[in-house]
């Protein structure tokens, strides 16, 4: 329908294939927003004036971790090359995302950002 708001969700490893997809569909969708990383990236625009985009979203969870899990269980992994059960690490935590305005009419994405909240929340 006209007034459906049309938001992608690329989960990949490789900023070059979100990027790519972005590309792809922009003038289609009204924004291509990133994940997989856990790490935001600074680089919110809007493509041909159209679709908002972002290489990733970032993380909502832990700040002092390996993406989120207990980072003394992340390196005995590393140091052992033997599987652990992950667990999600304590503390303060992150709240990453992104804002998209769109015009009045809702036909198009006018602005983008990126924003972050790790005040140690």
């Amino acid at each position: 329908p006209k007034e459906a708001v049309i938001v992608i969700d690329m989960h990949a490893e490789a900023t070059s294939e979100k990027k790519a997809l972005g590309h792809m569909l922009r003038g289609q969708v009204h924004a291509v927003l990133g994940t997989h990383t856990h790490l935001q990236t600074n680089d919110a625009c809007i493509l041909d004036g159209f679709t908002g985009y972002l290489t990733d979203l970032g993380m909502c969870g832990p700040v002092d971790s390996c993406l989120g899990m207990d980072s003394d269980i992340i390196l005995k992994k590393f140091q052992t090359g033997l599987p652990q059960r992950f667990s999600l690490a304590t503390g303060p935590c992150a709240l990453n995302g992104a804002l998209l305005e769109l015009d009045r009419a809702g036909c198009q994405s006018i602005s983008a950002w990126q924003w972050t909240a790790n005040e140690r929340i």
